[in-house]
C-alpha cells in the first residue's frame, strides 16, 4: 500500500508544479500604455483631465529608469499648469523634471521645456526674481541647442518687457538676433529684430521708416510659406497696432485689410507641409490659432477707435467662441490676456449703446478672470478700474467716477492710459461744476495746443474737446467753438466717428444758444445721423432734444413732435437699463477702490436724473491700444 501510495506520489508529482512563470512585461510596454491612456483621456472631448493624471502617477511608484522619470514628471506638471489651477502640485513636478533632468545627457527636449513652462509658472505667481535665475542658466546651457536657446532668449526678453526694462529686453533680442544669424536661421533673425521694433514702439517716429524696411524684408524673403505667412502677419499686427497706437483710425486700413487676407491664407496651410533643416527655424512667435484670435482682437480695436460698434461686437463674438474652444484644450496664460482685453473693449461699447447693464456683468466677469491670475490682475487694475469709473459716469454716480479714476492714475505707468484717464476725470469735473481747481490743473496736463502728453491723435483730438466742452459751460462760446472745430479737423481726418458725433452736437448746441437755429440745425441733423449709425444712445438722447427744442422755436410742430416722440423713447429705453443696472449685486463694484477679493455689500438704488449739465456723458473715446497685451 505504502508503495502504491508512493507510486501515485510520483506520478502525480508533475501535475502539483507550478506553471513556469510568464514573461513579465518590459518596462517600455507598461510606460507605453500608460502614456497612450494619459494621452487619450487628455485629447477627449471634454479633456478628462483627472484621469490623465491617475495615468501619469501610475508610472512613478514603478520606479521607471531616471530619463522616464524626468519625462513623466514634465508631463504632469504641463497637464496640471496648463488644465488645472492646481498651481502647487504642477511646480512641485516641473521642478523635479528639471532636477532630474540636468544629470542626463543629451536630453535636451525635456530639460529646456521643463525649465520653460517652470519660469511661466512662477511669473504667473508672480515670483519674477525666482523665474530669472532659473532662464540665465538654461539659457547658458542651451547654446547648442539653437530651437531652445532662441525660445529662452525670447521668453527672458518678454519677462524683462512685463517689467518694463525695455532696454535690458531690447539687448536679448539683440544677442537673439545674432545667435540665430551665427546659425543660419535667417527667418528668426528677421523675428528677433521686429520684436525690437515693437519695443521701440514708444518713439513713433522713429519706428514708421524701421516698419516700412521691415516690410520690404519680409516681402524679398524666400523660405518656407508657413514662415513667411507668420512672419508677415507679426509685421502687419505690429504694424496696424502702430497707427492705432497713433490714433490714426484711418491710416490704419490698407494695413488691416491686409493682415485680415493673411490670416485667412496662412488658416489654409498645413503646418507640416515643408519641415525647414534648420532646428532654430523650429522656433513660432505665435500657434496659428492664436494668431487668428489676435486678428480680431486687433479688428475689435480699431472698429471700437473708429465707432464702428456693431461690427465691434460681431467680432468680440467671434474671437470669444474661438476662446473657448482653444482654452478646453490650451490654458495658456495668453488666452486669457486675449479675453480680458476684448471684454474690455465690449464692456466699453456696451456702456456707448445703452447696455450698462450688460457692461456691469462683463466688469464683473473680468475682476473675475484677473483674479484667477495675479499677474493678470497686477497688468489690467488701472484697466478695471478706468471702466468702473467709466461706468459710473453713465449711471451719474460722480463721485464714485473720481475715486475709481483717481485710483487708476495711481496704478498706471502707460502715458496713453494715463491721458485717457485724466480726460475722463476732467470730465467728472467739468459736470460737477464746483471743482475749479482741480479740473484746471488737469487741463494744464493735457493741454491739446502745448506740450501734450502723448503722441495719440485721438486722445488729442479728445483733449479739444474736453476744452471746448469747459468753455461752453463758462460761456465762451467763441473759444468753445475754436476747440470743437480743431476736434472736428482732427476726427475728420482720420474717421474718428464719435468724436465727430459729439463735436457736432455740442457745436449745435452752441448755435442753439447763440440763437443761430439754422446753423444749430446744420451741425445737429448729421449729429444725430452719425450717432444712430453708432450707435451712440447718449449722443441721439442729446440730439433729439436739441431738436425738439429747434422745431419748437422754428415752428414746426410736427418736426418737434417726432422729434419729442424720439426723445422720449431714448431716455424710457436709458432709464430702464439704469434702474436695471443699479439693481444688480456688481453695482456694489463702484464702491471698491482698489479691488480685491472680498465680498462687498449691495448699495441701493442710484437716483436718477437728467439735469443739463449730466446730459454730457461718456464724452471721451477710447483712444487706441489702451489696454496692453501681457
Amino acid at each position: 500500500m505504502a508503495a502504491v501510495a508512493a507510486g501515485a506520489a510520483a506520478g502525480a508529482a508533475p501535475q502539483q508544479q507550478p506553471p513556469p512563470p510568464q514573461q513579465q512585461p518590459q518596462p517600455t510596454s507598461w510606460y507605453l500604455a500608460l502614456l497612450g491612456l494619459a494621452e487619450h483621456f487628455r485629447t477627449s472631448s471634454p479633456p478628462k483631465v483627472r484621469l490623465c493624471v491617475h495615468c501619469l502617477q501610475a508610472v512613478l511608484p514603478r520606479k521607471p529608469p531616471a530619463r522616464m522619470e524626468a519625462r513623466t514628471h514634465l508631463q504632469l506638471g504641463s497637464v496640471l499648469y496648463h488644465h488645472t489651477r492646481n498651481g502647487d502640485q504642477a511646480r512641485g513636478h516641473l521642478e523635479k523634471a528639471w532636477l532630474i533632468s540636468q544629470q542626463i545627457p543629451q536630453f535636451e527636449d525635456v530639460k529646456f521645456e521643463a525649465a520653460s513652462l517652470l519660469s511661466e509658472l512662477y511669473c504667473q505667481e508672480n515670483s519674477v526674481d525666482t523665474a530669472k535665475p532659473l532662464l540665465r542658466k538654461a539659457i547658458q546651457i542651451s547654446q547648442q541647442t539653437p530651437y531652445w536657446h532662441c525660445r529662452l532668449l525670447f521668453q527672458l526678453a518678454q519677462l524683462h518687457t512685463l517689467e518694463k526694462d525695455l532696454v535690458s529686453a531690447c539687448d536679448l533680442l539683440g544677442v537673439g538676433a545674432e545667435y540665430a544669424r551665427v546659425v543660419g536661421s535667417e527667418y528668426t533673425s528677421y523675428f528677433y529684430f521686429k520684436l525690437q521694433l515693437l519695443l521701440m514702439e514708444r518713439k513713433l517716429q522713429e519706428v514708421h521708416p524701421l516698419l516700412t524696411l521691415c516690410g520690404q524684408i519680409v516681402e524679398n524673403w524666400q523660405g518656407n510659406p508657413i514662415q513667411k505667412e507668420s512672419l508677415r502677419v507679426f509685421f502687419l499686427v505690429l504694424q496696424v497696432t502702430h497707427y492705432l497706437d497713433a490714433g490714426q483710425v484711418k491710416s490704419v486700413k490698407p494695413c488691416l485689410k491686409q493682415l485680415q487676407q493673411c490670416i485667412q491664407t496662412i488658416s489654409t496651410l498645413h503646418d507640416d507641409e515643408i519641415l525647414p533643416s534648420n532646428s532654430a527655424d523650429l522656433f513660432h512667435w505665435l500657434p496659428k490659432e492664436h494668431m487668428c484670435v489676435l486678428v480680431y482682437l486687433v479688428t475689435v480695436m480699431h472698429s471700437m477707435q473708429a465707432g464702428y460698434l456693431e461690427k465691434a461686437q460681431k467680432y468680440t463674438d467671434k474671437a470669444l467662441m474661438q476662446l473657448e474652444k482653444l482654452k478646453m484644450l490650451d490654458c495658456s496664460p495668453i488666452l486669457s490676456s486675449f479675453q480680458v482685453i476684448l471684454l474690455e473693449h465690449i464692456i466699453m461699447c456696451r456702456l456707448v449703446t445703452g447696455h450698462k447693464a450688460t457692461a456691469l456683468q462683463e466688469i464683473s466677469q473680468v475682476c473675475q478672470l484677473c483674479q484667477q491670475s495675479p499677474r493678470l490682475f497686477s497688468n489690467h487694475a488701472a484697466q478695471l478700474h478706468t471702466l468702473l469709473g467709466l461706468y459710473c459716469i453713465s449711471v451719474n454716480c460722480m463721485d464714485n467716477a473720481e475715486a475709481q479714476f483717481t485710483t487708476a492714475l495711481r496704478l498706471t505707468t502707460h502715458q496713453e492710459l494715463w491721458a485717457f484717464i485724466v480726460t475722463n476725470l476732467a470730465s467728472v469735473y467739468i459736470r460737477e461744476g464746483n471743482r475749479h481747481q482741480e479740473l484746471y490743473s488737469l487741463l494744464e496736463r493735457i493741454n491739446p495746443d502745448h506740450n501734450f502728453p502723448v503722441s495719440s491723435h485721438c486722445l488729442r483730438a479728445a483733449a479739444f474737446y474736453i476744452r471746448g466742452l469747459f468753455s461752453f459751460f463758462q460761456g465762451r462760446y467763441n473759444e468753445a467753438k475754436r476747440f470743437l472745430r480743431e476736434t472736428l479737423k482732427m476726427s475728420n481726418a482720420e474717421d474718428l466717428n464719435r468724436l465727430t458725433a459729439c463735436s457736432l452736437v455740442l457745436l449745435g448746441h452752441i448755435f442753439y444758444v447763440l440763437g443761430n437755429h439754422r446753423e444749430s440745425n446744420n451741425m445737429v441733423v448729421p449729429a444725430m445721423q452719425l450717432a444712430s449709425k453708432i450707435p451712440d444712445m447718449s449722443v441721439q438722447l442729446w440730439s433729439s432734444a436739441l431738436l425738439r427744442d429747434l422745431n419748437k422755436a422754428c415752428g414746426n410742430a410736427m418736426d418737434a413732435h417726432e422729434a419729442a416722440q424720439m426723445h422720449q423713447n431714448f431716455s424710457q429705453q436709458l432709464l430702464q437699463d439704469h434702474i436695471e443696472a443699479c439693481s444688480l449685486p456688481e453695482h456694489n463694484l463702484i464702491s471698491v477702490h482698489p479691488l480685491c477679493k472680498s465680498r462687498f455689500p449691495l448699495l441701493g438704488l442710484s437716483d436718477f436724473t437728467c439735469k443739463s449739465r449730466k446730459c454730457f456723458h461718456l464724452i471721451a473715446i477710447h483712444p487706441g491700444f489702451l489696454l496692453a497685451v501681457s
